[in-house]
């Protein structure tokens, strides 16, 4: 069910899509698994242009307060999806009687570390960009070509875990656990400047 090079395949085929324009993510996600994988991937792609609009220079306070509002919930969106990623890989080892509840627990979950490489996509893609982009000094170039180095080694190294997790967790070797983000800042009813705001507004 989870291969990594899978998935990476996925979020670099997406990536370069969507920077050509819209695409849809049944066009190029061949099962519902990497459909889940994509849904999460549109998410911090959407995250990744939007927290660029954040650093215009220039851009009016008001213009900023409507970007972050817009980083708050994409930024749930792609938590919530990587929760969700978790969950259905959760369900179908329930079906296999696994994860081993005896076996030694892993600090990250699959959907987490699949969070972590739609990142790296991102970032690979738009620092080869930067390496490739015309007109800037050749130092500019090295400096990102050794960026893109040690990203595709990051990227590389984190495979490696994603499938060593899951084929130990199918060896009952290993198990891992869906760990909440439980974000406070989008409740209206645990965020203190929310909920203190709304309770000023309807004494007055």
């Amino acid at each position: 069910m989870l291969t990594a090079s899978a998935i990476v395949s996925l979020h670099d085929k997406l990536t370069a899509a969507w920077h050509s324009g819209p695409q849809e993510v049944a066009r190029i996600a061949h099962s519902d698994w990497l459909a889940r994988v994509a849904r999460q991937h549109r998410a911090n792609f959407d995250l990744w242009h939007i927290e660029d609009e954040a650093r215009t220079p220039g851009a009016a306070d008001s213009e900023l307060a409507g970007v972050k509002r817009r980083i708050d919930v994409t930024n749930q969106i792609r938590n919530d999806l990587a929760e969700e990623l978790d969950r259905a890989l959760l369900a179908w080892l329930d079906t296999q009687q696994l994860p081993n509840p005896a076996a030694p627990l892993n600090s990250e979950s699959p959907g987490l570390i699949i969070d972590r490489l739609s990142i790296l996509s991102l970032k690979i893609f738009h620092t080869r960009e930067e390496a490739l982009r015309a007109g800037c000094p050749a130092e500019h170039a090295e400096r990102n070509r050794e960026r893109l180095r040690i990203l595709e080694e990051q990227r590389s190294d984190l495979e490696q875990c994603l499938d060593a997790l899951w084929q130990e967790t199918l060896a009952g070797t290993r198990r891992f656990k869906l760990y909440r983000q439980l974000k406070m800042y989008n409740d209206p009813s645990l965020n203190p400047a929310i909920y203190r705001k709304n309770a000023t507004q309807s004494a007055s």
